[in-house]
């Protein structure tokens, strides 16, 4: 019984190393230009992947829940629990930028290839998931709350770009093809993740309306926004997630 934590947290890593796979299949064609010939890597999103992020922050939720029910919480729990969240919710994200902005470049025009150099942004987002995660292991402060943007709510974010870019319902899409707007992206989401900003926690310890009113806020409005917004909801719900974070910042409390 005390291994069915651990069992859930190795199905989020197993989820995240699918996730990457999907990433890395990435068809190539030959297109010819002035007579030279260019092998050209498919943009196209990578939808699966998306999905299997997904999968990953279910299971992120249940292997914590399940632990504190069963009461077999452990130090090798919590460690295993951030190595997989690491892959799962800092790699396949930092991959997902990388193929959006190779696809951003790539739309440019006179472009059939790009310097990998320009690309190496989105590789700060692991980067910085790992530094949150390593930090969040040792900060006392965050037993109820969070100090910093949770790792699973970056790589949720990021896997709703590729369903958004599928399923352009509000003509948003094209956002995401602008490779400053991705910089900027990248940017925002690694100060988060490291920022000393008060973050809720959508734990419930208490029934009382007033203590937790941002929580109902933010249940409030992922109901809304779902039906109406489909994809679009995520990032919606994210940025409504960090206003009423610095609107209705959280008591911060050491253990």
């Amino acid at each position: 019984m005390k291994q069915i934590p651990n069992i859930l947290t190795l199905a989020n890593l197993f989820c995240g190393c699918m996730a990457i796979i999907f990433v890395l299949y990435a068809p190539e064609t030959l297109t010819e230009l002035n007579g030279v010939d260019y092998s050209v890597t498919n943009p196209a999103p990578v939808y699966w992947a998306s999905v299997f992020v997904v999968l990953a922050g279910v299971f992120d939720l249940f292997d914590g829940m399940v632990a504190r029910m069963l009461k077999v919480s452990s130090p090798v729990g919590k460690e295993l629990d951030s190595l997989a969240d690491v892959v799962s919710f800092g790699v396949v994200p930092g991959m997902i930028l990388f193929r959006i902005l190779r696809s951003a470049y790539m739309q440019q025009p006179n472009i059939f290839d790009v310097s990998y150099v320009n690309l190496a942004p989105a590789l700060l987002v692991p980067c910085f998931a790992a530094y949150r995660l390593a930090k969040f292991n040792l900060d006392t402060r965050q037993s109820e709350n969070f100090i910093g943007m949770p790792t699973p709510a970056v790589g949720l974010l990021v896997a709703s770009f590729p369903l958004i870019m599928l399923y352009d319902q509000y003509n948003v899409a094209h956002y995401l093809g602008n490779i400053w707007i991705i910089y900027a992206i990248i940017a925002v989401l690694c100060y988060l993740m490291v920022a000393e900003i008060p973050m809720i926690s959508m734990k419930f310890k208490k029934l009382k309306a007033k203590e937790n009113l941002p929580r109902f806020l933010v249940i409030a409005i992922v109901i809304v926004s779902i039906p109406v917004f489909k994809f679009l909801a995520v990032p919606i719900i994210f940025a409504s997630y960090v206003i009423l974070s610095l609107v209705m910042p959280p008591k911060i409390e050491a253990a």
